[in-house]
Formats: structure tokens, sequence, C-alpha cells
């Protein structure tokens, strides 16, 4: 059977199982640049990004990841795959100078209609984004990266984040008061 671009996700996976690797290569192809944005934006490091992502695929491939495909999409289980990964790798050092991983009101309201991640991106310096992005706490640049950038729902950012959705939409909230404040800040230094 050939593989076109509309062969499913679970059709490539179960040809996978069965030895074939051009079932592999299609699933890598078509999920490898998503999962690789989110890693190299939530971790900051190319290499890390990388090895990460490898990991996931390989897991996959060898079947040390069990996907199941009635938990939800295989791209979610890559990104949930891939946090987890990182956070293992993050776990023996702490970032130089996070900003405040507290739960409490502390930062401004975000603007009810807040941009976009992507819009900031291009209204700003991408590299500058990035920075102010590496430097909030990991499960505010998570749900941050995975709504803003990939588009998922909240339903989707929870199952992959392992929280309710209204931990969801308070660290999409706090995550876009902290990145405006560490951009506001950045660009009061520039002057």
């Amino acid at each position: 059977m050939t593989i076109t671009p509309t062969t499913s996700d679970d059709e490539l996976l179960r040809r996978m199982r069965s030895a074939d690797t051009q079932a592999f290569a299609a699933l890598y192809r078509r999920h490898q640049g998503p999962v690789y944005r989110f890693a190299l934006l939530r971790c900051g490091s190319g290499d890390t990004a990388a090895d990460v992502v490898q990991e996931a695929f390989m897991g996959l491939l060898t079947g040390r990841l069990a996907f199941d495909p009635l938990r939800g999409s295989l791209s979610n289980f890559l990104f949930g795959v891939v946090r987890l990964l990182i956070l293992k790798h993050e776990e023996p050092r702490r970032r130089e100078s996070p900003l405040p991983d507290s739960d409490e009101d502390e930062l401004e309201p975000a603007l009810e209609d807040a941009c976009p991640l992507t819009r900031v991106l291009a209204n700003e310096s991408a590299e500058e984004v990035r920075r102010a992005l590496a430097r909030l706490a990991p499960h505010y640049r998570d749900a941050l990266i995975l709504y803003e950038m990939h588009g998922l729902s909240y339903l989707e950012i929870a199952t992959i984040c392992a929280v309710d959705i209204g931990t969801v939409r308070s660290r999409l909230a706090r995550g876009r008061a902290a990145l405006a404040k560490a951009l506001r800040l950045h660009a009061l230094d520039a002057n």
C-alpha cells in the first residue's frame, strides 16, 4: 500500500509496528517540524531540542513509548513526551534568572485582548521574545508555546501538561503578563 499525505497517523503507526521504515519516515516528516519548534522554544537550545525530539521518535519506533490513539492525537502525545524529556533534562540545573514562578497574582493582569505570540514575534525582535520566553517559568512557557504557536486547545494543553483546564487558563494569562512585563523591561533598558 502506498503512503500518501492523507494516510492517517494510525495507519502509519500500524505499518511502522510491522517494520515499515517508510511509514516511520512519513510520521517523522509529518511531526518533526512542529515538535522540534516546540522543543526549541521550550528549552532554548538547538542541540537539546534535537536530542529530545530524536529520543521521542526513537521511543515511538522501538515501542518503548506506547501511544494510544483513543487518548488523543499523535502530535499531542509527542508534545507531551518532549515536554517531559525537557523537564528531565533541566532537572539537574537551574535557569540563571527565571521570572517569578509563583502562582500569586503579583504580575500585572494581561489585557483581555492579548495578541497571540506570533503577532508579538512580528512586532518585536524574535531574539528578544525568545530570550524573554526562556526566562519564564517552565509551566508558563509550555502553555504559551502550545496555545499561541501551535494553536492547541485548552483541553489539549491540559492533557499534555497533566493539569486542569482552569490551570491552563491561569497559566496563559499569567504567562502573557510575565512575557509582556519582560518585553517592556527590555524596551526600557534599550532606551
